[in-house]
């Protein structure tokens, strides 16, 4: 490697580390802030134009807000109307009283799976949220987990989701990579469902048995279990949400409108229901089909969304014994918990596009492309320190397939589709501090930086890894 590959190297191992030092030092900087801080002086140092950083700085805050903000705060509210009718609380009370805690994990494990088919894994991750932080609450109060319920229950979803996004088109990333290798949408399919089945129980329930009881103190902040779940039942659980913002929120049950759990379910399964729709006529249906079309656009995580969001308004506002203002009132608190998350998820976007466009991901890309090994596990290698340095797995995606697939011709075959499953994985791993995806799920679980590297990080590294395990298992038939 050239000593300016070198030097760029060192600048993002001083760029993590200086961010690391700022959030868990004495210090306690915002993670906001210092991943402003380290963003700009990751910047100058790489020697990107002081009249671009700027832009960089935007666009990468401005793009990643883009396709989460809005939506997460969709779910956020649609997530506190289904708390406020003791919804999510039923479905929580139905699943712990008939399943045993040794096979929550399974089923979340599950429900993640056939969820994140269509929605990517921020999506998925807020649609599941009012969910395990429901069971989880069920376990906390009975005493029926070992180690931290949110941790158990959170990892396989996290598992499922990022193996489903990565891994399988019709995701934006395995169908590039599809495309650019010409590989087969039906036999890269099949492969690919083959790979993730053992990936996500490794990695997913597996793991979470192992890791929930080494993080024991792991629980969101009260005001945002509050708010998906409702006023806690328990004595503990109610002392623990009134030292937070959430206290308001415990209020007398009965004077809550009540929704059937059927329509709850409904409003929750209107957007999984509308993304696969979109998933069938994107893979089904002709470019020039009107109804193709239609089925895009309401199929997009922000329209899909909102569909749930403004079925379950009508539902709980025709329940009655709420008025109107203090659905809004509900609303409008609902979004002041997700406030913080939004700027580091934001902040996070930022120092993405500026390891971008500093020109950190080029360097690596050409290191790794003179190295001799497996044309799998080159795409995979590519991949994950092209994500790694540019926090974004699609360029990490779009990049690996570009300099791999001279490789392989064009004859497609079952190379190209285990081809595209390695690169897809390769994209999941050492998910960090430069990747929105972490901070929502340390924000979201009330983390710090060691236990969502313990969670995020470490379950979709072990993704990345099983992934390429499976496709290099298969390539045996190649």
């Amino acid at each position: 490697m050239t000593s300016h590959t070198w030097s760029l190297l060192l600048i993002l191992a001083v760029a993590i580390g200086a961010l690391i030092y700022l959030i868990n030092s004495r210090l306690r900087i915002h993670p906001f802030i210092a991943l402003i801080v380290v963003t700009v002086g990751t910047g100058i140092a790489a020697g990107e134009p002081v009249e671009k950083l700027i832009g960089s700085i935007e666009d990468g805050a401005g793009g990643t807000l883009g396709d989460v903000g809005i939506t997460l705060a969709l779910g956020a509210m649609l997530g506190r109307l289904l708390s406020d009718s003791g919804a999510t609380d039923a479905i929580a009370h139905a699943i712990v009283d008939r399943s045993s805690s040794r096979r929550l994990p399974w089923l979340v494990a599950a429900a993640a799976f056939v969820i994140g088919v269509p929605m990517f894994f921020e999506v998925g991750l807020i649609v599941l949220l009012p969910l395990i932080f429901s069971v989880a609450r069920r376990l906390e109060d009975q005493g029926g987990a070992k180690g931290s319920p949110y941790v158990l229950l959170g990892v396989p979803a996290i598992a499922a989701l990022s193996t489903l996004h990565g891994m399988l088109p019709p995701h934006p990333g395995p169908l590039t990579a599809m495309t650019g290798l010409h590989a087969d949408l039906g036999l890269t399919l099949a492969v690919g469902i083959v790979c993730a089945v053992p990936t996500v129980i490794l990695a997913g329930p597996v793991y979470a048995r192992w890791i929930a009881p080494r993080l024991t103190d792991v629980r969101p902040d009260a005001a945002l279990v509050a708010q998906f779940t409702g006023p806690a039942r328990s004595e503990a659980a109610t002392a623990h949400a009134s030292d937070g913002p959430g206290a308001q929120l415990a209020t007398d049950t009965a004077t809550r409108p009540r929704v059937r759990t059927g329509l709850a379910v409904t409003a929750v399964l209107i957007p999984v229901g509308l993304m696969l729709l979109r998933t069938f006529a994107e893979t089904v249906l002709d470019e020039s089909s009107p109804v193709r079309s239609a089925l895009t656009f309401v199929g997009e995580p922000l329209v899909a969304m909102l569909a749930g969001f403004l079925f379950a308004l009508a539902v709980t506002l025709t329940a009655g014994r709420r008025s109107g203002d203090a659905t809004r009132d509900s609303l409008t608190d609902s979004l002041k918990s997700i406030a913080a998350i939004l700027l580091i998820i934001g902040g996070g976007g930022a120092f993405k596009q500026v390891l971008q466009d500093s020109g950190i991901g080029d360097a690596i890309a050409s290191a790794a492309q003179g190295a001799h090994l497996n044309v799998i596990v080159l795409g995979w290698l590519i991949a994950l320190l092209l994500s790694l340095t540019t926090g974004s797995a699609t360029v990490g995606i779009v990049s690996a397939t570009g300099i791999v697939a001279p490789l392989i011709g064009t004859g497609g075959g079952l190379e190209a589709s285990l081809l595209v499953v390695a690169i897809g994985a390769g994209s999941l791993g050492l998910n960090y501090v430069n990747h929105a995806g972490f901070w929502l799920v340390k924000e979201s679980f009330g983390m710090d930086l060691t236990q969502a590297t313990k969670t995020q990080t470490a379950v979709q590294t072990l993704v990345s890894v099983f992934g390429l395990g499976m496709a290099l298992l298969l390539s045996v038939f190649a």
